[in-house]
């Protein structure tokens, strides 16, 4: 447990670069970013239903998009990067550090978009392992927290498998597209990490995967398997 008689808070979050053995976590910049981050999600066909979970307008153009990044970027201080495989270059989503609390060491990963090329592959998890290690090893962070719609059932499901714990239902936590928002609430603490880390590290190790990039253990057992061992 840390000793917080002396926490002096921790470093806002900053532009960098974070790169893994499957993908590359990166600052957005609008004029790298605007259309191939648009295309990846899948245009103005696939955009809207890929984050029909966002509290958020429907988007028609690269542009308006890129408009709304900007916002929530500068007016709030939050940081999006953009994720892109290591293999062939080519942009396949998009997280953001949102709502930081530096005094206290508290910040959240948001508006999560995760296009076609992160489907079926490790990507997806090595960019939030990436992360979530950035917040904790490289900003000290204590909290780290995970929300989304109450009927967004695929991201409850990617914040467990991810090692987050489940901590309640907010009701009518807000008004999102004209209608009441019960918000699902999820968390990892610095205290657990270094088992979450190790969990993720031998999962995402090329060990793990068979000729045809079948896992072949899942991440849960993994992190179950730790866990007894740290208990």
């Amino acid at each position: 447990m840390r000793d917080l008689a002396n926490f002096k808070g921790c470093p806002a979050p900053a532009p960098v670069r974070l790169e893994g053995r499957y993908v590359i976590a990166e600052p957005y910049e609008r004029a790298v970013h605007r259309i191939t981050l648009w295309n990846a999600l899948g245009g103005e066909e696939g955009i809207n239903d890929l984050i029909r979970y966002f509290p958020n307008k429907t988007y028609r153009t690269p542009d308006e998009f890129a408009d709304w990044i900007d916002d929530i970027n500068t007016r709030l201080g939050y940081l999006t990067f953009v994720f892109r495989d290591k293999e062939d270059g080519e942009v396949v989503g998009m997280g953001t550090l949102m709502r930081p609390d530096p005094a206290n060491g508290v910040i959240e990963v948001g508006s999560i978009a995760h296009g076609a090329g992160m489907t079926r592959s490790p990507l997806s998890t090595e960019a939030h392992y990436l992360l979530a290690r950035h917040v904790f090893e490289d900003l000290g962070y204590r909290r780290y927290e995970w929300k989304c719609h109450n009927e967004n059932e695929p991201s409850k499901r990617t914040a467990l498998r991810y090692g987050f714990t489940f901590e309640g239902v907010f009701r009518q936590h807000m008004i999102s597209r004209g209608a009441n928002r019960d918000t699902a609430w999820f968390s990892m603490i610095d205290g657990e990490w270094p088992v979450l880390a190790k969990a993720f590290e031998a999962w995402l190790d090329p060990s793990n995967f068979d000729d045809h990039g079948h896992q072949k253990r899942r991440l849960e057992e993994i992190r179950a398997e730790l866990q007894e061992q740290a208990a």
